[in-house]
């Protein structure tokens, strides 16, 4: 959590290890051991703070195209479908599972929506840790406590969800199980 231009996103792309500029410095651990980022990026997902979706699908067809290519090949299709449909459930999409996603703002899915099909779109990888950039950002009182509930349904999982946040309401707030404060060198 801090203000704008603290940090927060450039630290948790560095954790993600999704920083490809600058100069990074220190060594980052996992449970003590150093961590290896070819290891890494199987087993976390990340879910950026702008929803990019195709417009032309719909919600099902968006989650069954993620976990086609990203879950092993192993897994049996009836296996992938049975996931999908608990990963619907769980950020509460079952709903609109046919609907399409439409454009942002034109037709389609709310923003709040997007937020959650985001959301979705990682887990269906199966992910063991999940980073969020400012998964409310854009949205009003309701709809953020709506997306809060998805991440904290995805902690209840047995999940690790590292979160960006930016000017939490007192709920909001509340529903994190700890807090870092980034303040800016400014």
């Amino acid at each position: 959590m801090g203000v704008s231009g603290a940090g927060k996103t450039t630290l948790m792309d560095v954790l993600a290890g999704r920083k490809t500029g600058g100069y990074i410095e220190g060594t980052i651990r996992i449970a003590g051991y150093p961590k290896k980022q070819e290891t890494f990026a199987r087993i976390s997902g990340y879910c950026e703070q702008t929803d990019i979706h195709s417009p032309h699908v719909t919600v099902y067809e968006s989650l069954l195209y993620s976990a086609w290519l990203r879950l092993p090949p192993e897994v049996d299709s009836a296996t992938r479908k049975m996931f999908i449909e608990e990963v619907m459930e769980l950020v509460e999409l079952t709903s609109l599972r046919e609907a399409l996603v439409g454009l942002p703002g034109v037709n389609g899915l709310s923003t709040e929506q997007r937020k959650r099909l985001t959301i979705a779109v990682e887990l269906v990888a199966n992910p063991s840790i999940i980073f969020m950039d400012e998964p409310t950002s854009g949205l009003d009182a309701r709809a953020a406590a709506i997306v809060m509930r998805t991440v904290r349904n995805t902690v209840d999982t047995g999940r690790t969800v590292v979160c960006t946040i930016h000017q939490p309401s007192i709920d909001i707030f509340d529903a994190f199980d700890e807090v870092q404060y980034i303040a800016s060198e400014n």
